[in-house]
């Protein structure tokens, strides 16, 4: 980055975090799973509950990357994890300890009221992305979740730490036949992706050839490999109902054939042949990215519903990789006892990769999406404050990505069944930030070193 374009960044963020913080309510808020579902409160804590504190320091001492002044680790030229005093870290290619917080899918929605609304406020796609960037870093993010545009990669004017987001099953699976498309993720025959092909790892390795364009990147967080592949106990069953020449049907009849099981299937069968399936998947993956990139973190393949209750999973994902994300829905609260089974079984810090709630004062239909729905935007604020009080409370998560940068445009065809109609964004479907959940994620975001302080201490 140029001295003076860093001087300019350093200068603008040291302004943003001297600013109050605007406290929420601290009143339990009432939640629903959805229109025309029960509405219960919740207890919420913000940071009306906690001690005033600092906004966090910013300029030169953070580095180019702005993580945290003071003493540093040694630096690689590449993010890394630390476990330091009990708590993990992202470390920066320059050796500061960093919390990763960004927001997925900043790109420019396809409708044609999309597309007016973005030149009359913009003037063209070069401003909207140099806007944008600067709407993020200027409510304390730092980063990009998958499937932003490419305009908004960094540079020395869009200092944000991406990930980029592979698909390697569902990218073979079309390669094969036998895909389609679910609510928010590829759908498999029986639920069982095609880990046991014998031409999987191959494919793999072809792949990721593309990873190394990249290799050398400073500002690439990691590599997540695929996006909510159906993990299930049910494994075994699922591959046993395959057709008798297919690979996964022979891997899960091998299986049973070497523990000579002529009994029931016990849940430890399940438990072990899930493990098994993870350690094939993940080793093959793994293996490929580390040949075209030794230097990135490799971060999964984005875990979410019942596979967050399935330990196994989690220690089979902690051999080969080196942070366990996850897509973190239906809870209010993080579940500390069930994040503390994640690091305990995994052995690896948490990356939170999905998570986020709709509002009814967005005149949005709402009917689609696992995220909570609220009333209000202040109440989309409140869950955004209590959830990442409760990750940086943890000590195991290394940061979060908020799903997503704008709302779910009804207007847009061909979207899967979870993107239809809902308010998921920062900004509507034309652009306009929601400020009243823009700024108190901005007091939360200015505050994370702060915050870990007073956890910790």
């Amino acid at each position: 980055m140029a001295a003076h374009s860093h001087s300019l960044f350093s200068l603008l963020l040291a302004l943003l975090f001297l600013s109050t913080p605007s406290l929420l309510s601290a009143e339990p808020t009432l939640v629903s799973r959805g229109p025309g579902k029960t509405w219960t409160p919740q207890k919420t804590r913000t940071l009306a509950d906690l001690p005033s504190l600092p906004a966090d320091p910013a300029g030169p001492a953070s580095g180019r990357f702005g993580g945290l002044p003071g003493p540093t680790q040694p630096a690689t030229g590449f993010f890394y994890t630390k476990k330091i005093d009990g708590r993990w870290w992202l470390i920066d290619p320059e050796g500061h300890l960093f919390i990763h917080r960004a927001v997925t899918s900043l790109k420019m929605l396809r409708t044609t009221g999309a597309k007016k609304s973005l030149i009359n406020q913009f003037g063209n796609t070069e401003k909207w992305a140099a806007t944008t960037s600067k709407l993020l870093l200027q409510h304390g993010f730092n980063g990009l979740g998958p499937w932003c545009d490419k305009k908004l990669y960094p540079s020395p004017e869009i200092p944000l730490v991406h990930t980029k987001l592979w698909n390697f099953m569902s990218a073979y699976g079309r390669q094969r036949g036998g895909t389609y498309q679910a609510a928010g993720h590829t759908g498999y025959p029986q639920d069982c992706p095609f880990i046991f092909d014998p031409q999987f790892p191959a494919f793999c390795l072809q792949h990721a050839a593309q990873l190394a364009a990249t290799k050398d990147d400073p500002w690439l967080l990691g590599h997540l490999t695929d996006n909510e592949l159906p993990w299930r106990l049910t494994m075994l069953e699922n591959y046993l109902k395959l057709p008798l020449n297919d690979p996964g049907h022979q891997a899960a009849k091998k299986f049973l054939a070497q523990r000579s099981k002529s009994k029931k299937i016990s849940d430890k069968d399940r438990a072990d042949f899930l493990a098994h399936a993870a350690d094939t998947y993940f080793a093959a993956v793994t293996k490929a990215i580390r040949h075209h990139d030794p230097n990135h973190l490799i971060l999964g393949s984005r875990f979410h519903g019942r596979a967050n209750k399935i330990p196994a999973l989690f220690a089979a994902a902690g051999r080969h990789l080196d942070v366990i994300s996850v897509n973190y829905y239906h809870a209010w609260t993080p579940d500390p006892k069930l994040m503390k089974i994640w690091e305990a079984k995994a052995q690896k810090p948490i990356l939170i990769t999905e998570w986020y709630a709709k509002a009814q004062d967005s005149g949005l239909a709402n009917t689609s999406g696992a995220g909570w729905l609220v009333k209000t935007q202040t109440d989309r604020a409140n869950f955004y404050q209590n959830f990442t009080l409760g990750l940086l409370e943890s000590r195991i998560c290394i940061g979060w990505h908020w799903f997503r940068y704008s709302d779910n445009d009804p207007t847009e065809k061909g979207r899967d069944p979870s993107n239809l109609d809902a308010n998921k964004g920062i900004v509507t479907n034309r652009y306009q930030p929601y400020q009243k959940l823009l700024t108190p994620m901005k007091d939360l975001n200015t505050r994370t070193h702060a915050l870990i302080n007073h956890f910790d201490k």
